[in-house]
């Protein structure tokens, strides 16, 4: 018989899903809306959705868990916190509520958590004790991995590094409430942001433009610079030199053996790896410099987020 996991990653717009085999095959997937003020309504969607995918199935299946990556999920408490991109406030039992409708076990942790051990399950981690994945999306997540075991912290909420303060003065306003966060400058909406401020500062001839902030977007950005465009290639380059410092900074915590960076944003290749790898490097000390490898994930970048949450059964199960 086969063995199913439904694997969920819940964002701020929508929420993807998929049906994941041990394998890590994602053999059904699709999305369905998360903006129910409701959340059991929003339970309502997902359940058919997912039971909707189950009946296309052509093989016999047991379906063995539910694994869940989301912002601000509690992997203790199996709850979503005080999340500000999403519509429900305060402390969300998520994890029950889905229990409740399939009678698995359900496991959830923050997105860029599942990641890491999707990372590690199925991707380019496999057979590494010590690394950290950096999730490039709207904003910068990331997961922590120390001989072999998750970072978790005492809450459930450690390894949060979009949030570290790049300036405690005149920084960026952050979603989370504080300004200067890492995330307002790295992430798809981050280098956004900086083309806007490198496009006042600058009379730089450039086709960005041409392009409304609303339409604009980290992959036009990327297609710009590698035309040329000497703006969106500074624009890069300063995302990358602030994400490499920072990471140095992380190296200094956990000395891992790489960190893998997915994403959106990461889909520039070169254009952000190589401007990041040369920052770590400059701010490394000098027993590090060198000796962290930066990678591009070996997930599929459309599914890594549902293979993610999925594989956080496969460790509940192991």
């Amino acid at each position: 018989m086969l063995q199913i996991i439904a694997g969920v990653d819940i964002g701020g717009t929508s929420t993807k899903y998929g049906l994941v085999d041990n394998e890590g095959n994602v053999l059904y997937q699709g999305s369905v809306k998360t903006q129910f003020p409701d959340v059991n309504d929003y339970i309502d969607e997902l359940e058919n959705a997912i039971r909707e995918g189950l009946e296309s199935l052509t093989d016999t299946y047991e379906l063995v868990g539910v694994g869940i990556g989301a912002p601000n999920g509690n992997y203790f408490k199996g709850t979503i916190e005080e999340a500000p991109n999403l519509p429900w406030s305060g402390v969300v039992p998520i994890g029950k509520l889905i229990e409740d409708r399939f009678g698995v076990p359900v496991a959830l942790t923050n997105d860029a958590n599942a990641a890491a051990i999707g990372e590690m399950v199925y991707g380019g981690a496999k057979g590494m004790k010590n690394f950290i994945v950096i999730t490039l999306g709207t904003g910068l997540g990331s997961g922590l991995v120390s001989n072999g075991e998750m970072i978790l912290g005492h809450q459930g909420f450690a390894g949060e590094l979009g949030h570290q303060s790049i300036k405690t003065k005149g920084g960026r306003q952050c979603k989370c409430g504080q300004k200067g966060c890492l995330e307002t400058y790295v992430s798809a909406t981050g280098i956004k942001r900086t083309v806007y401020k490198l496009l006042a500062d600058h009379h730089i001839d450039s086709e960005l433009r041409n392009y409304s902030f609303v339409d604009l977007n980290a992959k036009i950005v990327a297609d710009h610079a590698k035309q040329g465009d000497a703006l969106a290639i500074e624009a890069f380059e300063y995302t990358g030199s602030i994400l490499g410092a920072k990471l140095a900074d992380a190296v200094v915590y956990t000395d891992p053996e790489a960190i893998f960076i997915m994403g959106g944003l990461a889909q520039a290749g070169e254009l952000l790896f190589k401007p990041t790898i040369k920052a770590l490097n400059d701010n490394s000390m000098a027993i590090f410099k060198d000796k962290v490898k930066v990678l591009p994930s070996k997930l599929d970048n459309q599914t890594a987020p549902i293979v993610g949450a999925a594989s956080l059964i496969i460790q509940k199960m192991k």
